[in-house]
């Protein structure tokens, strides 16, 4: 089950940085507005209908990894949705990666890797009780909402993109925790039970939610500024939200040490990488 869940994870984030590439690229064309008016403007741009599809496909993967594996496992993998961005972007460039870009790539990896061998993250649950979603679903709304607020306009490009990425991330991460009990329902008792349940409700409000923001940190500034907020962050609260809401298990004790080294690793990995994807955005424009 677990090899399922990770084979799943690593396939929604290739298609995810599918989705991505072409929303950036949809969203880069509109040069003012935001919010509902920024969709609308969307929608009639066929790159923003190819992102949208690898949107979906990242989904349906997404489901079946969280079927078969807990969140803090699958979520924390949808990082390798950037540097699958950048491979896929490759023979745009018509010239090879820098030897920095590859050493960033492999920064992520390896991060990556050390985080997840070291929490060893566990758990079967796959449903809690109202009791625990109604804190998390507080917590997690309320973050987002205070982060649109303090994006307001007027604010320097790096700060609203970060901010707006942030709040992204944690759309994510909660719109996974919900689709995760929602597919459980599915998986367990059937089409009636995943059509009457609140969380099959919930994570499409909340996925459409975390889609907008992503459109809007994506106009509001540069990528250096929202990938790092959006990619670390749904990992990030995604883990949290297992294990709180879950009670999914990762080691804690003396693996504190190798799973904050990876996270430094990781994150240098993200920072540097971003530095390079902004040039690509222009190969695809």
């Amino acid at each position: 089950m677990t090899v399922l869940a990770v084979l799943f994870a690593v396939l929604g984030a290739a298609s995810n940085a599918v989705g991505t590439a072409f929303q950036r690229k949809a969203a880069s064309t509109v040069p003012h507005g935001g919010g509902l008016g920024l969709l609308r403007a969307l929608v009639r741009r066929p790159a923003w209908t190819i992102g949208i599809a690898g949107v979906v496909g990242a989904a349906v993967f997404q489901a079946l990894a969280l079927i078969n594996g807990p969140l803090a496992l699958v979520q924390p993998l949808f990082i390798l949705e950037l540097p699958f961005a950048l491979l896929i972007a490759v023979p745009l460039m018509h010239r090879p990666l820098s030897a920095q870009a590859w050493w960033a790539v492999g920064a992520i990896l390896a991060g990556l890797a050390l985080v997840l061998l070291a929490t060893a993250p566990s758990g079967v649950h796959q449903q809690a009780p109202m009791t625990r979603w109604t804190p998390v679903l507080l917590l997690c709304l309320g973050t987002m909402a205070a982060a649109v607020l303090l994006a307001r306009p007027g604010r320097s490009p790096l700060f609203r993109a970060a901010a707006l990425g942030a709040a992204a991330a944690v759309g994510n991460a909660l719109t996974a925790a919900l689709m995760k009990s929602a597919t459980g329902r599915l998986a367990d008792d059937g089409l009636p039970a995943f059509l009457t349940t609140w969380q099959t409700y919930g994570f499409a409000v909340t996925g459409v939610c975390a889609l907008l923001l992503l459109e809007n940190a994506l106009q509001a500034g540069p990528l250096v500024a929202s990938q790092p907020a959006l990619t670390v962050g749904d990992a990030t609260v995604s883990l949290l939200i297992g294990v709180t809401l879950f009670d999914e298990h990762i080691r804690t004790g003396w693996w504190l040490v190798p799973e904050a080294a990876g996270v430094l690793v990781l994150l240098w990995g993200v920072l540097r990488l971003t530095r390079v994807v902004p040039a690509l955005g222009d190969v695809v424009h």
